[in-house]
């Protein structure tokens, strides 16, 4: 069952991070610059990847002046050189990654229900969306898994949170991309959850409704006036939050901020009532069986892949054993009608 989590209780286990290093996409702006400040705060080493180099070396310089460590490295997350960079420099900076938070993300930059053309021909819209939060994420999740294991020993914490959006879960009016491009996120989260059970590195997806970050338009500002939007302080606690709960049964949770209020903390199992948990049963029938069908598969594969050196000596075998047969039955024949003298 779904629960709330006072302001309070985000930074509960906030001596966890302290000497940690924490790499943050895209937090030169909004949701990221206010994590980086607050993990910042509560003694973590910061990394920060942006493409906007200004303001991502302002906020090195805002975490220093608190007293706090903080390293940068301009990035383009959709670029997977760029990432290497990225890790590669917080190792050589703070020799550790124990915390990765995939925040760098766009809004709607195209709409695929409108189409534009050129020259009497439809033009492709452009994917920068899909690009970015998705590609991106998937980019920063695979280094993650593997930076956050380097001399990593039982016990540390490590965590890999994403951010999704209350669009991860319904659709954003005349945002197709942006919608299909969020519960990408949450998936990817989910598909990694066992991964990151064997090693070691807690997984959390965050869900917050409209913030009132650069990557909302400034018409759509102007559509939602009157609407209390979710404060950048709380969802950076729900970020917060989602990588240092020492609990694992809270890994692969979704941290929900559907306005104004508190946090909600969605467990895993949650969607496994009534038609949920039918479907759930037979999803599990049908995985089991495919693993089933898949460990068969791999089984008479490696018997072939044995037996293949006496594929010649049973063919030469079977061919020798048929010639005899046939021999034997012409011969039956023969006697039969007088010609086998």
């Amino acid at each position: 069952m779904s629960t709330f989590i006072p302001d309070g209780e985000l930074f509960k286990h906030a001596e966890r991070v302290k000497g940690r290093v924490v790499l943050i996409t895209g937090a030169a702006n909004g949701i990221g610059k206010e994590a980086a400040i607050r993990f910042a705060s509560h003694g973590a080493k910061i990394v920060i990847g942006d493409r906007d180099e200004v303001n991502g070396r302002k906020v090195v310089s805002e975490i220093e002046d608190l007293g706090g460590s903080a390293t940068f490295s301009r990035i383009d997350v959709t670029n997977w050189d760029d990432q290497v960079e990225l890790f590669d420099h917080a190792i050589a900076t703070y020799n550790s990654v124990d915390v990765v938070v995939a925040n760098a993300g766009v809004g709607e930059g195209s709409h695929i229900t409108a189409l534009e053309f050129k020259d009497g021909k439809p033009l492709a819209p452009s994917l920068l969306t899909l690009d970015v939060n998705i590609s991106g994420s998937v980019y920063t999740a695979t280094l993650a898994l593997h930076y956050l294991t380097i001399g990593q020993k039982e016990g540390d914490l490590k965590a890999l949170v994403f951010i999704g959006s209350m669009a991860s879960w319904v659709r954003a009016p005349h945002a197709e991309l942006y919608t299909t491009s969020k519960h990408a996120v949450l998936g990817l989260m989910r598909a990694l959850h066992e991964t990151g059970d064997r090693l070691g590195i807690r997984v959390g997806c965050i869900h917050p409704f409209f913030a009132d970050t650069d990557i909302l338009p400034i018409p759509a500002k102007l559509f939602l006036v009157g609407i209390p939007f979710t404060t950048t302080a709380r969802i950076a606690g729900a970020i917060f939050r989602a990588a240092t709960d020492p609990d694992p049964s809270t890994s692969a949770a979704s941290w929900m901020l559907p306005d104004n209020g508190p946090v909600f903390f969605l467990p895993k199992e949650e969607l496994r009532l009534g038609v949920y948990e039918m479907i759930d049963n037979r999803v599990n029938a049908m995985t089991s069986g495919v693993r089933g069908i898949v460990f068969y598969s791999q089984l008479v594969s490696d018997l072939w892949q044995i037996a293949r050196p006496l594929q010649k000596y049973a063919f030469a075998g079977s061919a020798l054993a048929f010639a005899w047969n046939q021999r034997v039955q012409l011969q039956a024949l023969f006697s039969n009608i007088g010609l086998g003298q």
